[in-house]
């Protein structure tokens, strides 16, 4: 097997490129043709011409950029012309509808991991494993410190907290992101929930396109509206919230009103609250659960491996795991390298130059 001196996925000012395809994977800006692996805002942009993701995640992606887009949804492994290359979509674990992409062209086949994970999620397709000559990888957590307690049992350690607090008239506030992380809780709950938890309204209509795809969450209720219910009125006297479970986005703690909530303790769930004191927490929350959307150092490297990639280029956090997939004789090199001028130093010839 020899690579093309050209990148079949380029790496521009705009995002990743196939040039053979004439689309662009996630774009940073708007362009012609946009095929989204997933719609979080890092990933899915405004004023693309055409979109193209998988069908499941088709109403998160319209929710998030806008009704009137030119979408097409498609499900997981269906073949896609666009110009010389033929396109899928395969499960990447994420989030509802989250997708890596395989690109082939001839005898070349390329995957774009997007991002990904391998635990066990209730609210989304599990990853499947997708072999390539050439792997573009994401590495958000790509050191060996980051590994996650696969034996971990979230909901049920989510419900007991939820019990404690409210045996002492507290309120649980559990800070997760709108899109994937929130809907993920409200599956982790679905066993447990003795009744509705209360969600930030940034939470409902993205619940809402979980809760279409048959997905089981965790029954909910607006928390502006619970609020609003208890406010003092001219029938009776302010009932305060008391015993709930509230689910809402980080952003909150900012917002003047989260001193309406009553007597609360709080928590974070993250894959960056593993060690109890990264990210954002700096003494803001009274708990981390370690809940996270991505891959660990073990499944990064598993996935790598159970790709069969011989060349692998790595996206954030890049230095670590490059090194280490060097010093395993992959050929592995940091996601500028795709810059057309840059790659075209790697030359043309079998890859093994680290073996």
């Amino acid at each position: 097997m020899s690579f093309f001196t050209a990148p079949l996925v380029a790496l521009t000012e705009k995002g990743l490129f196939c040039e053979a395809g004439g689309f662009y994977i996630d774009p940073h800006r708007a362009v012609e043709v946009a095929v989204i692996t997933h719609a979080h805002s890092d990933h899915a942009r405004r004023g693309s011409q055409r979109y193209l993701c998988v069908d499941q995640g088709l109403g998160l992606l319209k929710s998030r950029i806008g009704k009137n887009i030119v979408a097409e949804g498609y499900p997981y492994g269906t073949r896609i012309k666009l110009g010389e290359v033929t396109i899928s979509f395969h499960s990447a674990g994420h989030i509802l509808g989250s997708a890596q992409v395989r690109i082939e062209r001839g005898s070349e086949v390329w995957v774009a991991s997007g991002d990904y994970k391998r635990d066990f999620d209730p609210s989304c397709d599990p990853f499947e494993r997708v072999e390539c000559d050439t792997l573009i990888t994401e590495a958000t957590f790509g050191t060996p410190k980051y590994v996650w307690d696969k034996s971990a049992r979230h909901g049920e350690a989510m419900a007991e907290w939820w019990e404690s607090s409210a045996a002492t008239g507290k309120n649980c506030v559990l800070f997760g992101y709108s899109l994937g992380k929130a809907q993920r809780i409200l599956a982790e709950l679905y066993p447990y929930a003795k009744k509705p938890v209360l969600i930030h309204g940034s939470i409902d209509e993205l619940t809402q396109c979980y809760r279409a795809d048959g997905r089981k969450l965790a029954e909910t209720k607006l928390l502006e509206t619970a609020i609003a219910e208890g406010e003092k009125s001219l029938f009776g006297p302010e009932r305060k919230l008391e015993g709930e479970f509230i689910l809402a986005p980080p952003s909150i703690l900012d917002q003047s009103w989260i001193s309406r909530l009553g007597n609360y303790e709080t928590a974070f769930a993250s894959g960056w609250m593993q060690g109890g004191n990264t990210f954002g927490r700096q003494g803001r929350y009274d708990r981390g659960f370690v809940i996270s959307d991505h891959a660990d150092w073990e499944d990064l490297n598993r996935t790598i491996r159970e790709s069969g990639a011989r060349r692998v280029f790595v996206q954030h956090r890049n230095g670590t795991l490059v090194r280490h997939l060097r010093k395993l004789g992959i050929d592995a090199h940091p996601e500028e390298t795709l810059i057309s001028e840059n790659y075209a130093r790697l030359g043309g010839e079998s890859p093994g130059l680290f073996g």
